[in-house]
Order: C-alpha cells, then sequence, then structure tokens
C-alpha cells in the first residue's frame, strides 16, 4: 500500500487533498514527450477526447437470445424468447430488448465473431490474443495498457486507463499489462462497496491465492507537502537509481512513473471527483437505473445498480481517461439461461442505451467507442439444466460510437447460430477497429517487448471495412 498523507486543503473544485481515493497500481509515460506529441498530433488526437468504453459480458452472452434469433429452429434450440423488429430493415432482436430496438440505427451488430480461444477470462477481448502468446515473456499487454504507453503521460491529471471490471476479470487478472511490465498496469478503484458481484466459491479462493494487493489506498499525508508532490526529483530523491537501473522486473521503473502520476491525480482531484458518483445529477443517475427485474436474481448476477457503471465510465472519459473496462455479470448460463437472461437483459438493454444516448447528447458520442462482448457464445441446444454452455465456435458483439458507420448488421450464422457462415470477424478485427478510432495504426504500430524485439499491436486483425 502506497500512501501519501497531507494539510488539509480544498480546491476550487471542492475535492480535499485528503480525500480517499482507492485504485489499483499504474504506470504511464515511456516515449519521449516530443514522439507523443508527433503521434497526437499525427492521428489528430492533440487535445482529443478519444476514448474506448470495452465492456465485457462476463461469462459468454448466448447469441441466440439477443442479436441472432432463430425462431424457424427446433424449440430445443430457438429457446423462450421471441424476436421483436428493430429500426433495421428486416432486423430482429430480443423482446428482451425493446430499447436497442428502438435505437438500431446508433448501434453495429456484430454476428460472427470468431478465434475465441475458449478461456473464461476477458483476456482476449482485452488483447485479441490467447493467453499462451509470448507468455514467456509476460504476455500480451491489454489495449488500455497499450493506450498507456503510447499516449500516456505521467504529467496527466487522469491515469489512461481505468480498470472497473468485477467477477472473472478480476479474479483472473484479465486487465493485465503484459511485457510491458508494471509501470502499464491499470488505474484499478475499489468499486465493490458500490457494485455487488457475489463470486463463486471457486473464484474466491482463485482471488485469496493471488494476495491481498489488488486495489492501492492514496491519500496525501503531514510528511509529504503540495511543494513536495509538485516536484518530481524531491518525490524520487529516496529511490536507489543504480537498483532501478539493474532491476530485471522493472518494478523501480515503475514506482517512478506511479509516483509521478499519483501526485498529479491527487494534486488536481478532478479524477477522485469522476469517481464519486454522489456528484452526479440525480437525473442522470436515475436514468442509468432501470427498474428492478421481478424475476429470481440468480446467486452470481449483478443488480439493476450495475448500470451506473457505465455513468461511472462515462464520467471518467470525461476526466481525460482514454480508456475504461467495465464488465456485467454473469452470462455463465449453464443453467436456468432463459430467467436468468429475463432479469439481466433488460438491465443490459436499458444501461447500452443511456450510454449511447448520454454520450451523444453531450457531443461525445463520436469520440468514444463502445465495445459490449463476451470470451465465447453459447451452445445452440439447451442442455438438461435449461442451460447453454461454452461454445468458442461463434459469438455475438455489439459496437457504437467513436465515428463508425452505425446502423448495420454484419454477419450471419446457420440455422442454429451455432456457425459463421458470411463475414466472419476475429477479436484482432474488432481490436484493430478500435485502435482506428483513437486513431492508431495497429498493423503498422509497434512497441518493443523486454528481449528488444519490436512487437506489432496485432498480428492479424483489419478495421472492419464497414464501419470505418
Amino acid at each position: 500500500m502506497f500512501k501519501i498523507f497531507g494539510g488539509r486543503h480544498r480546491h476550487c473544485d471542492g475535492v480535499t487533498r485528503r480525500d480517499f481515493l482507492a485504485a489499483g497500481a499504474l504506470g504511464f509515460g515511456g516515449i519521449t514527450l516530443a514522439d507523443l506529441q508527433r503521434i497526437e498530433a499525427a492521428a489528430g488526437l492533440e487535445n482529443s477526447q478519444k476514448a474506448v468504453i470495452n465492456i465485457h459480458l462476463d461469462g459468454g452472452p448466448p447469441q441466440m437470445d439477443t442479436i441472432d434469433l432463430k425462431p424457424e429452429a427446433p424449440a430445443e434450440i430457438r429457446g423462450e424468447f421471441s424476436p421483436i423488429s428493430t429500426r433495421l430493415p428486416d432486423f430482429q432482436i430480443s423482446e428482451l430488448m425493446p430499447q436497442m430496438a428502438a435505437m438500431a440505427d446508433r448501434f453495429v451488430f456484430l454476428r460472427s465473431l470468431v478465434g475465441a480461444e475458449g478461456r473464461h477470462d476477458a483476456f482476449q477481448c482485452q488483447t485479441g490474443f490467447s493467453m499462451s502468446d509470448l507468455q514467456s515473456i509476460g504476455g500480451r499487454p491489454a489495449m488500455g495498457s497499450i493506450i498507456t504507453k503510447l499516449l500516456g503521460r505521467a504529467t496527466d491529471a487522469a491515469p489512461s486507463f481505468v480498470d472497473l471490471m468485477q467477477g472473472r476479470p478480476l479474479v483472473r487478472h484479465s486487465a493485465r499489462p503484459g511485457f510491458l511490465g508494471p509501470a502499464y498496469k491499470p488505474f484499478r478503484p475499489d468499486i465493490s462497496p458500490w457494485f455487488k458481484r457475489p463470486l463463486e466459491a471457486g473464484m474466491k479462493n482463485e482471488l485469496a491465492a493471488q494476495g491481498a494487493n489488488h486495489t492501492t489506498s492514496l491519500s496525501l499525508n503531514a510528511s509529504m507537502s503540495a511543494d513536495r508532490l509538485q516536484n518530481r526529483s524531491q518525490l524520487l530523491g529516496g529511490l536507489d537509481r543504480f537498483r532501478r537501473d539493474i532491476d530485471s522486473s522493472r518494478m523501480m521503473d515503475a514506482l517512478d512513473q506511479f509516483n509521478q502520476q499519483a501526485a498529479e491525480i491527487l494534486i488536481s482531484g478532478k479524477f477522485a471527483a469522476a469517481l464519486d458518483l454522489d456528484r452526479e445529477d440525480p437525473r442522470v443517475l436515475k436514468r442509468y437505473t432501470p427498474v428492478i427485474s421481478k424475476t429470481k436474481k440468480f446467486t452470481t448476477a449483478e443488480d439493476h445498480f450495475s448500470m451506473r457503471k457505465f455513468l461511472l465510465a462515462r464520467r471518467l472519459i470525461e476526466a481525460g481517461v482514454r480508456c475504461v473496462s467495465v464488465s456485467f455479470s454473469d452470462f455463465d448460463t449453464h443453467s436456468s439461461n432463459f430467467p436468468r437472461m429475463r432479469h439481466m437483459l433488460p438491465f443490459l438493454d436499458h444501461g447500452l442505451c443511456a450510454l449511447v444516448s448520454d454520450l451523444e447528447e453531450r457531443g461525445m458520442l463520436d469520440d468514444v467507442s463502445i465495445v459490449a462482448w463476451g470470451e465465447f457464445g453459447r451452445t445452440p441446444k439447451i442442455n438438461a439444466n435449461g442451460g447453454r454452455d461454452h461454445w468458442p465456435r461463434v459469438a455475438p458483439a455489439i459496437m457504437a460510437g467513436g465515428g463508425i458507420r452505425a446502423g448495420q448488421v454484419i454477419g450471419a450464422t446457420d440455422r442454429t447460430a451455432g456457425t459463421a457462415t458470411a463475414r466472419p470477424l476475429h477479436y484482432q478485427d474488432v481490436m484493430a477497429t478500435l485502435y482506428h478510432n483513437l486513431g492508431i495504426d495497429a498493423t503498422a504500430t509497434t512497441i518493443v517487448d523486454p528481449t528488444g524485439r519490436p512487437q506489432y499491436l496485432l498480428d492479424r486483425g483489419q478495421p472492419i471495412h464497414e464501419l470505418v
């Protein structure tokens, strides 16, 4: 735990220096300021708010119960839900998603996502790669960590990458910096007091095995004045520079950058204010709060307040964050698939539409890319427990914002929603599109790994040409 304390002083935004902020370890920088300015100028990102909200549908959403219904299929495949028409010609989605049906022209529906690794976490949705890729040197970094490397600065008043994921994505450490090292970890606030996501017994054991160092409490301390916080050389004066030079784990480098970023965050107060939903207009809070479900809540499912995580993501981007990862649980419906979808899908329908409408009204939608997807789809055939099992062969995804050409349905599957029959799209194609929306050419940009070799951000993905 890293703590800095200080005298009580109130800034013009109302945030005191003693305000408490629970957050995860992070780091920023990695290229010179001149290089950064050239990258942003070339990408048209200077002083921009280009950002990504990456929503992980934890457990893997059922494609045939959401955006790829098969009403003509046998009963053991089509399930219980009826299709409803949308604003897009000849396109229907689940009856549980009426708001999205009415706003379908603001979304893109991908029905042919392929290449799932089949692992129960969010790593592939964070990177586009399998867990084993470059594992010997730390593995592939999450998109947010790469954005931090390319676009983040230690002097930023907000981190580039914030991880709000819970459940499996947290337990299995999906938003990891990979071979970039600990300096590029996401900023991970502890949101569990406000957003409940009960863990299965096995997950609790997994989380305990990782230790308790998932969040770091940051607050100002009387022994560290504001002048010292603003002076990087004093802040780092106690570090052994020789140790930093020879430290193969790069932890000293991470501490260097962490200290700089922590100082900026604490002094400005802007980021802490963004994390405080009590500052939000009650009318906006209500807008992100769907009606309580009348169906029985499954043990690991989230409640109607979970959609406020989308609001939190919007607030963080307004504060300067470039990538926010969010999760919504629990789509791992090996049993009771239909009552569980009756509980969860109306929430997701409400939350996504509230987010898109809110961003649009604020003039932010063209700058903020949204993707909602899971680690795989679900089996076409309903099992004996009334559930659907893992199905890596094909999965659904929903996109919006970022300047993409919305109002499209891309890809198709066979009569059981089990195999892509038209326009298969890989996870990396979606990632390449998100990078493109940020002004980054993932097929031409490289970052150097610990062995000194340049690694392309993606090794096969291309921006989806229908969208860009």
